[in-house]
């Protein structure tokens, strides 16, 4: 999958997250966290955004994720939406 443009999925709601992602010069996904929970979970969540990230297929990216206590699944439904929103590709049901 490729960004033609950026994507955003997600509010700053408690247990929520939101996730903008970028099209970048730098190499790999880079990912860029602020979350309430960070000392305990950052790590988690981290390897829960890239291996969604790359999961897409997005390469080249800047992941923008501020975090408000989310669990896994609405990380990687985020994650996915937003890459969905950045690119000309069209979800398949």
């Amino acid at each position: 999958m490729k960004l033609v443009r950026n994507g955003v999925a997600g509010t700053l709601e408690s247990g929520d997250i939101m996730i903008e992602i970028r099209p970048s010069e730098k190499q790999g996904i880079n990912v860029e966290l602020q979350s309430t929970v960070a000392n305990l979970f950052g790590k988690q969540i981290k390897q829960v955004i890239t291996e969604t990230a790359e999961q897409c297929g997005l390469e080249n990216v800047d992941i923008i994720a501020n975090d408000k206590g989310s669990l896994d699944c609405t990380i990687r439904a985020r994650v996915t939406t937003a890459a969905l929103r950045g690119s000309d590709e069209k979800f398949k049901w």
